[in-house]
């Protein structure tokens, strides 16, 4: 009888951290070669699990069974301090290319001619020979530059240095590999390059993550923690999702509270439900519908949604960019932009690692100073600002309250005490956590006070730079479902793939200092970065020097401008089509006002009929209005959409 295959059990497992019970009677079986998604809101005690299966950790009841000759790889989470090379430092990860080196040098001091041949056999099998390519073709993947690959460890920031721990752990062959969130530190390009990294892995994969996308791309089986209870699910974490939902449906009380929004976009649309795929407010309203429909169950589960309060006025457009510069000092890193942003767009921003994305945000949100050039803000333009860096300068002394008393006095609108306390109270924010340190909270909830803060402000236009870092799964929903029915303008930088998915329609890429139009969608800027990933290993492998240009790390080149006349009587025509269809977008902002004033008109008549108490002459006269009110209605619902639909060619002819 052939022995059974080695895998991964726990039965009957208790885990407890402190006083908390982190696994209660957990019973999962783990086959090899599986590769499982750990999902589950920040602190269910998903690093606790890990710390468990790499035996940090011991059971307080219970078994964990895991093949004993298994060699186990997992990210270092402290930085690094040493003057060592990138390249050496991520070969010293190499645990059987270490244990080789040092059975040479063991037999070389013996003058042992047996052990001399058995070693270098074992450094063969290693690929010792190769190692060193192998090391640098890890780092190029994930973003460093050829210049970079004997640079001193510590010369590199926190988020590199995170970077050169992952290669480490890349590097050492192990039958099971744990990551816990190795795509916090991560652009798009080094991100898409890790994907098709572990799609090779042959080893157990065992991930935490709270990028949708990269679980769907790697996983196979997701196992859920929630309340001490581990459920094993097979799929990714979409198929997870669905079944879950589809489990849930039945018991889920607060799903009720999800159908008041429903039903107000759903009359939204039955307005013009007729030509509501010509009419870009409809479409916005029939994206936001679909997406709470099919996410409705586990975002009610999570008991946490948000909205963006209607901006007080929608400058069109929002800003104009002519022949901007924008860098550090005297450094300029993206220079020439002639762009414009209009009222209601979504752009995704993309483009790798240290090409300026950041950069460019920060110009417009006005934290560094245009370099040459000229940008011209709307009237009443208002800049809701996420940065990277925007957790860092919250005051950790201080609690959630005492952050919206400043912002509500400093910035505005301004609020009374109790005000402020009901709206942190919608971000999760209650009782005495309103005064609690913000130094003692968690990433996730930093992220969501930020958040709060920022849709207090109540901006036309949110420049958001990776805006999910910090942040669960059930909150970047709650975060995507929100930006959907956002009327203002949205620039985002993420690397989180699902997001940009659903909320932006149109891309702008910034590559070797030229920002122009992404013609195509992510999947296609993908392919091209993989492609450019493959080009620079092969280089490496032939033994050319990588290159040291954008290209390195992978980035999809930016688009040919056209020449510059072109350019400037291009730019010339469409703004005066935007001029000639700003009329009319007043004139479809005046029919809204009135058909919600008819609206409401129409609600008081039919309460008071309903009353019974009128006099037949009034009842006469309310049935007179009543009829008048729907024929006006009616003409200016078809005013409307024939408005939009002028509105639509004027800005097909502007190429928007």
């Amino acid at each position: 009888m052939a022995p059974a295959p080695p895998l991964i059990s726990l039965k009957n497992l208790t885990l407890r951290r402190g006083t908390k019970v982190v696994l209660d009677s957990a019973n999962v079986t783990l086959q090899p070669g599986e590769r499982i998604g750990l999902v589950g809101a920040n602190g269910a005690g998903k690093s606790s699990l890990f710390a468990l299966l790499a035996g940090r950790l011991q059971a307080d009841a219970g078994d964990a069974e895991m093949p004993p000759t298994w060699r186990l790889s997992e990210v270092a989470q402290d930085l690094p301090e040493t003057e060592q090379g990138a390249t050496d430092f991520v070969l010293d990860g190499d645990l059987t290319l270490l244990k080789a080196r040092a059975q040479l040098q063991a037999a070389e001091d013996a003058h042992d001619g047996l052990l001399m041949a058995e070693a270098h056999a074992a450094l063969q099998d290693a690929g010792a020979f190769d190692a060193r390519a192998r090391a640098q073709a890890l780092l190029l993947g994930l973003g460093f530059k050829g210049d970079q690959l004997d640079a001193p460890v510590n010369s590199f920031s926190g988020g590199w240095r995170m970077r050169l721990q992952l290669a480490r752990t890349l590097i050492n062959p192990a039958e099971l590999m744990l990551l816990d969130e190795p795509t916090n530190h991560l652009d798009l390009d080094a991100l898409v390059w890790l994907e098709a990294w572990l799609a090779r892995y042959p080893g157990t994969l065992l991930v935490i993550s709270h990028d949708r996308e990269f679980l769907d791309a790697i996983t196979r089986v997701t196992l859920h923690l929630e309340h001490a209870k581990l459920t094993r699910w097979g799929g990714n974490y979409t198929a997870f999702e669905t079944l879950r939902a589809q489990a849930q449906v039945l018991q889920q009380a607060s799903f009720e509270k999800q159908q008041d929004r429903i039903k107000h976009l759903q009359s939204f649309i039955d307005r013009f439900k007729a030509k509501a795929s010509k009419a870009k407010q409809a479409q916005s309203r029939v994206k936001a519908l679909e997406r709470m429909e099919k996410l409705a169950p586990v975002l009610a589960a999570s008991d946490f949604a948000f909205e963006f309060r209607e901006p007080a006025s929608l400058p069109n457009p929002m800003l104009a960019l002519s022949d901007v510069a924008c860098g550090y000092g005297e450094t300029a890193i993206v220079t020439g932009v002639n762009r414009s942003v209009l009222a209601g767009q979504r752009i995704g921003i993309l483009g790798a690692n240290g090409q300026g994305k950041s950069t460019l945000v920060k110009t417009i949100a006005r934290d560094l100073p245009l370099l040459a050039g000229e940008m011209t803000e709307g009237k009443g333009l208002s800049i809701g600002y996420f940065a990277q860096q925007e957790l860092d300068v919250l005051r950790p002394d201080e609690g959630p309250l005492s952050h919206m008393v400043r912002l509500a006095k400093d910035v505005g609108p301004p609020g009374r005490e109790q005000e402020l306390r009901d709206f942190l109270g919608q971000f999760r924010f209650t009782g005495d956590m309103v005064n609690q340190a913000v130094g003692s909270l968690s990433g996730g909830e930093k992220a969501r006070l930020v958040l709060c803060m920022l849709v207090w402000q109540r901006p036309n236009l949110l420049l958001l730079d990776e805006p999910t870092n910090h942040l669960d799964l059930q909150t970047r929903e709650a975060l995507s479902m929100a930006l959907n029915e956002f009327e203002g303008t949205v620039m985002l930088v993420s690397h989180d793939r699902a997001l940009l998915r659903e909320v932006c329609d149109e891309f702008w890429l910034v590559a070797k200092g030229v920002l122009g139009p992404f013609d195509g969608d992510l999947d296609d800027y993908q392919r091209w970065l993989l492609e450019q990933s493959k080009e620079a290993a092969r280089a490496l492998k032939a033994g050319r020097a990588p290159s040291a240009s954008p290209a390195a790390a992978p980035v999809v080149a930016a688009p040919p401008p056209p020449p510059a006349v072109a350019q400037r009587e291009d730019r010339k025509a469409a703004a005066a089509l935007r001029q000639q269809a700003a009329p009319l977008r007043k004139q479809m902002d005046a029919l809204d006002r009135q058909l919600k004033a008819w609206g409401q008109e129409r609600a008081r008549l039919e309460e008071e009929l309903s009353l019974g108490s009128a006099a037949p002459a009034r009842i006469a006269d309310i049935g007179r209005r009543l009829k008048a009110l729907g024929d006006e209605v009616d003409a200016a619902e078809l005013q409307w959409l024939d408005l939009s639909e002028q509105v639509e060619q004027i800005l097909g002819a502007a190429g928007e």
